[in-house]
């Protein structure tokens, strides 16, 4: 039962710590991740030090699918953070191999998790985030501390003859254990861990330690496999990618424990049985960096198997719009702007086209994208954020206006498409269509480079000018049909035409003031 507390304790601080640190780091470590990842090199560093902080590979992982999707990211750079989050998960043995059995933290840290409970009721803001992450790490090691006090009989109690002899056929069947408890755990961190216990209590030795972790990696793709489950392409890629790496990483580091023995005791000259929970922690680690070395420069080969046996056949639009997301509400907030910026270029471009007289070459996929808009109204909706005050909600808030207006643009340029077109042919408008015309482009480029507070100035330079104009070119028009030139008809077309080229101004207008606004975020 203490066993089982332990457990249990140990999984509630790490999901306290984890959530209170990506309160804290979550959305600058997912720019930072985006911002650094340039090759698969520098994905699998970023990747590694971005779980080692959040202490969450799941998290890092879900970022990396993210960024492919808002196409901040290609399919071989994300593969580098997931082979890191891999490395990086090893911190957490390491820390508490070190901390948790040689400084012996479990008794002393009772007073630290008071004091994060503390600040988490009585302060706000970061400082509450702060006193959750403190209350999470001393919980960690609350657990560890329950744990070690439930072993340190196991020693006389465990008879190590009943486990898996030291053979090929036992180390697998080691292994499945090691799975089969991350899969109830959900958690190799935790699997980890009790192995770690377990190996300081003389309850199992290091081969058979060393094959449960081996396991415990593998059990953790059974969770991001199980995850891919009626996802997109890009999260099936992302889950099964992280499978087969595992199962080729797990090969290798089944080979590796005989060598590994010899080489500690041999060249490092360090006995096994003084040391076994660092010895243990260090060969999850090696085995972990000697698989991202080798998979590493094989990156584009590994990514172009995977395009191929997985291929993307959701719309080109809302294919990153994945609900698994939804977990990480910073990254989907990116990859629905970034989603919802290609959708407005669209209709942008096909208001050029009706302008000049184009309209024929309209896109065939126009008439699609008013259900790819309620899909991104739809997948929006579902970002739930705890804190209304919150950048994310500022930013999910922006984003919200700026689909709601382009909802609007879309109906203007369809449903009133004869306005659109009457505004293109009638000579009495060709002074406004001009003034819209000119600045369309250069709003488009300034989209498109990401320069949105340039776009958000020549957009709102366009619908003031637009809008000056309105009054004096209806004026004129009635004139006209004062003086006979034209006939009701014809003026009231020309007048609903002046009416949509001003209503277009303003909804690109507003579209560009909150994706610029959202940006900013």
């Amino acid at each position: 039962m203490q066993v089982i507390g332990g457990v249990g304790v140990f999984l509630l601080g790490m999901v306290v710590m984890t959530e209170g640190l990506k309160a804290l780091a979550g959305a600058r470590i997912s720019q930072w991740l985006a911002d650094a990842t340039r090759s698969p090199w520098s994905g699998a560093m970023t990747g590694t030090i971005s779980t080692a902080i959040l202490q969450s590979s799941s998290a890092t992982t879900v970022a990396a699918v993210g960024f492919v999707g808002a196409g901040l990211l290609t399919f071989s750079q994300s593969l580098g953070i997931i082979f890191g989050a891999n490395i990086g998960t090893t911190i957490t043995g390491w820390m508490v191999a070190l901390l948790g059995f040689k400084l012996n933290l479990g008794s002393l840290l009772l007073p630290l998790i008071f004091v994060g409970v503390m600040l988490r009721i009585f302060a706000s803001g970061r400082i509450a985030q702060v006193g959750f992450s403190l209350a999470g790490f001393g919980l960690i090691f609350l657990g560890i501390d329950l744990l070690q006090q439930a072993a340190a009989g196991y020693s006389d109690m465990v008879n190590l003859d009943l486990l898996p002899a030291d053979s090929l056929t036992g180390r697998l069947k080691l292994l499945l254990l090691g799975a089969v408890i991350t899969i109830l755990t959900q958690s190799s961190s935790a699997g980890v861990a009790a192995a770690l216990v377990a190996i300081n209590a003389g309850a199992i030795n290091f081969e058979q330690a060393a094959a449960l972790v081996i396991g415990m990696d593998v059990g953790t793709t059974v969770t991001a496999a199980i995850a891919t489950i009626g996802g997109t392409a890009g999260t099936r890629r992302t889950g099964f990618s992280h499978v087969i790496y595992n199962c080729f990483t797990a090969i290798g580091a089944l080979i590796l424990i005989t060598p590994f023995v010899y080489f500690w005791e041999a060249i490092i000259e360090i006995e096994i049985l003084g040391n076994p929970e660092i010895a243990l922690v260090a060969f999850h680690t090696t085995f972990n960096a000697i698989g991202a070395l080798l998979v590493l420069p094989f990156t584009q080969q590994f990514a172009a198997m995977m395009e191929k046996l997985i291929p993307d056949t959701q719309p080109r639009y809302t294919r990153s719009l994945d609900k698994a997301l939804l977990k990480e509400p910073d990254v989907a907030l990116m990859a629905a702007q970034k989603i919802i910026i290609t959708e407005f270029l669209t209709l942008m471009v096909n208001i050029n086209l009706i302008l000049e007289q184009e309209e024929h070459e309209i896109r065939a996929d126009m008439p699609k994208l008013q259900t790819i808009l309620d899909e991104t109204h739809d997948f929006l909706d579902q970002i739930n954020l705890r804190n209304p005050q919150s950048r994310e909600a500022q930013k999910l808030i922006a984003l919200i206006h700026a689909t709601d207006h382009m909802q609007r643009l879309h109906e203007r340029c369809d449903e009133d498409l004869n306005r659109a077109i009457t505004a293109s042919q009638r000579h009495e408008l060709t002074e406004v269509e001009i003034v819209m015309d000119s600045q369309i482009d250069e709003i488009i480029d300034a989209v498109e480079a990401q320069q949105l507070e340039r776009a958000c100035e020549l957009a709102e330079q366009s619908y003031q000018r637009t809008l000056g104009m309105e009054d004096p070119q209806r004026e004129k028009i009635y004139q006209a049909v004062a003086r006979g030139e034209i006939d009701i008809r014809y003026a009231t077309e020309s007048a609903e035409a002046l009416r949509w080229l001003t209503r277009v101004s303003r909804h690109v207008s507003r579209i560009c003031h909150y994706l610029h606004k959202a940006q900013q975020q």
